[in-house]
């Protein structure tokens, strides 16, 4: 589980700083806190290492969605085109701002199609979000094309890739914004928590403004008396969020290079199982390595291959089955049913949108027939040893 394999005296450290001052919140009391900012640093360094003018850190990778789509200015009316596969933080958001998200198709790659784009803009279109899902890199370069054409934004959702680029570009750093995840499953941990980033000063305002109530944070003045310009709500990090987050992400490095060495390993035992294809990536040198995903000619095939492995104690998932990841498997969202009456579904200002099976043929095609498993930080010899042997074993009753 990436970052979390790794947490230990670092990460003890930097909350034992926070724990020193006995301040935990984000803002405010600066003779308390002794110096120490801790989501301040985390934004800071995070911006450095992502090559991004600014950074701000929220409470989860959902929130970055929702704050991001607010400072864009995404709203009722507007649509907002997404993958059909990704976790479904990427729809709800879209539909907390009162946009409607529009369904695309995948590619090899696993994530959205450019060449899908074009067939569903219509004259609503403000926005789309590329995943770049299970650690690599989306096909950005087109679809950077594509949205430059028609106009359109792009809010990069790398809750997933945290630390992976293309062509030497973090992801993330893209489009007009991109946001990470940080929660205990991701390629750095904080529990929970997000982070934006931006090379847009306007567009970073907009976000810090909303995400705190509509504080302009000027450091001369007290907090219950800063301007506002802008009506905002609750989105902060807190200071164990954000001083974990710094222990974390000085591991990065270290995470994503044990991960690509054990991806190989695994690569390597699956090479020769007959009709294995791996996953198209677009810049093997940027993947962050966080998951090694492979795919069989039939899903009858990937099926009795996916129950073989798992005798062999071996786990992998097939997303077309899996309920949090597929948009044809959300049953509450098909039905949309919302907790509120009044939604983005039936408001007057949005087109009625289909979520139709039909509408994506290759991610129906290519989903039922891929395995993907995830990659550990801390794999040694004896373990990859026995998932050689399993793999191999597994493979003779295809």
């Amino acid at each position: 589980m990436a970052g979390a394999e790794l947490i230990g005296k670092e990460e003890c450290k930097e909350v034992m700083d926070v724990l020193g001052t006995g301040v935990f919140a984000r803002y405010s009391f600066d003779k308390e806190r002794q110096g120490i900012w801790k989501v301040r640093d985390f934004e800071k360094a995070f911006a450095k290492y992502f090559g991004s003018a600014y950074a701000l850190g929220v409470t989860s990778g959902s929130a970055a969605l929702k704050v991001a789509l607010t400072a864009l200015d995404v709203g009722p009316g507007d649509e907002v085109i997404c993958p059909a596969f990704t976790f479904m933080a990427t729809y709800e958001a879209v539909l907390e701002v009162g946009a409607i998200p529009v369904m695309a198709d995948i590619d090899d790659t696993l994530n959205l199609d450019p060449d899908d784009i074009p067939n569903k803009i219509t004259p609503r279109t403000k926005a789309v979000i590329p995943v770049h899902m299970c650690g690599a890199a989306a096909r950005i370069d087109k679809i950077l094309k594509v949205a430059k054409k028609h106009k359109l934004l792009i809010l990069e959702d790398n809750a997933q890739g945290c630390g992976a680029s293309f062509r030497g570009k973090m992801l993330g750093s893209f489009g007009q914004m991109g946001i990470f995840s940080f929660d205990h499953y991701k390629t750095i941990t904080t529990g929970e928590g997000g982070m934006i980033i931006t090379d847009d000063l306007d567009l970073y305002h907009r976000a810090e403004w909303y995400h705190d109530h509509g504080h302009d944070h000027l450091s001369t003045v007290h907090r219950a008396l800063d301007g506002r310009t802008i009506i905002g709500f609750n989105y902060r990090m807190n200071e164990f969020q954000g001083a974990i987050g710094l222990a974390q992400l000085r591991k990065l490095g270290r995470v994503i290079a044990a991960q690509k060495k054990n991806k190989a390993a695994l690569k390597e035992a699956l090479a020769p199982v007959s009709g294995v294809k791996f996953r198209m990536i677009p810049d093997p040198e940027g993947d962050s390595a966080t998951f090694l995903a492979f795919n069989l000619p039939e899903r009858k095939q990937a099926m009795i291959f996916q129950k073989a492995l798992k005798a062999e104690g071996i786990d992998t998932t097939c997303f077309k089955d899996n309920l949090w990841h597929y948009v044809p498997n959300w049953e509450h969202f098909l039905a949309k049913a919302t907790a509120q009456t009044k939604t983005a579904f039936n408001d007057p200002r949005n087109r009625r949108v289909a979520y139709s099976r039909k509408a994506i043929p290759h991610a129906e095609d290519l989903l039922g027939r891929t395995l993907i498993m995830g990659v550990g930080v801390k794999m040694p010899a004896a373990k990859l040893k026995a998932m050689r042997q399993g793999i191999a074993r597994a493979a003779a009753t295809l």
